[in-house]
């Protein structure tokens, strides 16, 4: 039986209402993001809310997080509403296509997109499990993106490396340009699975970089994860 919640070092996520569970692809969204200077952060398909509240940890940025999946956004709002920082995440049960928050810009908008598989190995004792919504397009991703980022803003999303290597290609007709990725490898033996990318409107040379999350055995995890993950995890 899986634990319908998953324990951080300063916070909770409950994950049993919601679509979409405690995985290691949010995990390493929440962890790499760059916040260094971000005033306003946009939270795209939070699921448990998961991403926004490691963001939340890590910065002192004003952060929005949209859900549409009506049980995910409600079990958003309880985590939320249970962590530290409560008073600067604010949850809104609506699409991104549907997001209009008028005159605001983002700094930093951050997407775990929901359709994906999340193959990583995660710590979590409970197995990770999504499921597969097609309502939300490469497409929608990187239109929305334009609309609400600022001129030096950034969007970041972790993807499988094939639907990677195809978002950055599409983000070109939109002129989001590729800055950083990080190629994630779930074991030593394994070739990359995952792949986090920073994007923006300047164009600028891609800084390249390799992750591996775990050695051969099951869950021994390699110093550089554990160390990325060290301020939320409870056994690092």
């Amino acid at each position: 039986m899986s634990n319908d919640y998953f324990q951080f070092k300063q916070f909770t996520i409950r994950h049993d209402r919601s679509a979409f569970k405690v995985g290691t692809d949010g995990v390493l969204l929440g962890a790499v993001a760059d916040v260094s200077g971000r005033r306003r952060i946009l939270d795209v398909g939070t699921g448990t809310g998961l991403v926004a509240i490691m963001l939340a940890q890590r910065c002192d940025a004003e952060i929005v997080a949209i859900e549409p999946h009506r049980e995910s956004f409600l079990q958003a709002c309880d985590n939320t509403a249970q962590s530290p920082w409560s008073g600067r995440i604010r949850v809104l049960n609506i699409s991104f296509q549907n997001f209009n928050p008028g005159a605001l810009r983002f700094d930093l908008i951050v997407s775990n997109p929901p359709w994906f598989i999340d193959s990583l190995r995660c710590p979590d004792p409970a197995r990770s499990e999504s499921r597969h919504n097609d309502t939300l397009t490469h497409k929608d991703i990187l239109e929305g993106s334009v609309r609400l980022l600022t001129e030096n803003g950034l969007l970041q999303v972790i993807m499988p490396v094939n639907e990677g290597r195809k978002f950055v290609e599409k983000a070109l007709e939109h002129e989001l340009y590729c800055s950083r990725i990080t190629h994630v490898s779930p074991t030593q033996s394994s070739g990359p699975k995952r792949m986090l990318i920073s994007l923006g409107r300047q164009k600028t040379e891609i800084s390249e970089s390799f992750l591996t999350v775990e050695k051969e055995r099951r869950h021994e995890y390699t110093p550089e994860y554990m160390e990325l993950t060290k301020d939320f995890y409870l056994k690092f």
